[in-house]
């Protein structure tokens, strides 16, 4: 009823605990970005078939999927290797499904988890992003290191079951190695958006969703970014409630603003200099 998409490179710690949760679907497809750590023969070993595409984004290769992956069934579902269905969001998916009607596109709520604890508060749980919907109605598009959809908000659902997200499973130095590759992605849009959205549209945006994306972009007018995102995740968001994972994670993302702001300096730099 539902086909999987996964995208993997060198995720062999991650793979089979990913598609060990979704062993419920018949058709599984795992896009493959040439890793070298045996995770093509073990999600084979789980039954996934492994497709081969060199990395572009995340949009680029879940769209590759849809369009070329040999699909199945109408519903798709989109993961990373690090990411676990509970059975929650998996009900909740195929009792859409099996009534084959619905909204192109859902949201899914993501659990975020460092040292097997769930970050309740300083994740910012509930953050979504839209990752089921049908094949021929869901496309993604690149906004900063990550995808969005190219669907209007009314287009959009929301599903109450989570994904669980293990961001640090390979470790710290990966998890900073990737920031610093997603802080020049996030560096890129910034200036692009350079000043687009309104201050108006936190309290008109039409959902939460849309306003977080809209605090987001604004948040990069502010000063002293760094120091910014660490008091609102530790303090606004509460991240102390948990507990010595919460302040560690707030640091991170001060770190992460930090990648992010020197980017920007960069690149402005780049361009005066141009």
């Amino acid at each position: 009823m539902i086909s999987v998409v996964v995208l993997s490179q060198d995720e062999a710690v991650n793979i089979e605990r990913c598609l060990a949760s979704v062993a419920w679907s018949d058709d599984v497809v795992v896009v493959d970005s040439g890793s070298t750590d045996g995770t093509q023969a073990l999600a084979t070993k789980a039954g996934a078939r492994v497709i081969h595409r060199k990395w572009d984004h995340f949009a680029g290769q879940r769209n590759y999927a849809l369009d070329h992956g040999g699909l199945r069934h109408r519903w798709v579902l989109h993961l990373d290797a690090d990411e676990v269905v509970t059975p929650e969001l998996r009900d909740e998916m195929l009792a859409i499904a099996r009534a084959d009607e619905g909204l192109p596109g859902y949201r899914v709520p993501s659990r975020l988890v460092m040292a097997d604890g769930w970050l309740r508060y300083s994740g910012m749980y509930p953050t979504y992003q839209v990752r089921f919907g049908t094949r021929e109605g869901l496309r993604f598009h690149m906004v900063g290191h990550g995808q969005r959809e190219m669907l209007r908000p009314d287009q959009v659902g929301t599903l109450r079951g989570d994904l669980i997200h293990y961001n640090f499973s390979k470790g710290m130095p990966d998890w900073i190695a990737r920031h610093e590759r997603y802080a020049r992605d996030e560096a890129r849009a910034a200036l692009l958006e350079g000043g687009k959205r309104r201050w108006s549209e936190l309290f008109t945006a039409p959902d939460r969703v849309e306003r977080r994306r809209a605090m987001k972009d604004l948040s990069q007018r502010l000063p002293l970014r760094p120091l910014a995102r660490f008091i609102y995740v530790y303090f606004v968001r509460r991240g102390f409630l948990d507990g010595r994972a919460g302040l560690r994670y707030a640091g991170l993302m001060a770190r992460y603003q930090s990648m992010i702001d020197r980017n920007v300096a960069e690149l402005r730099r780049g361009r005066e200099k141009s």
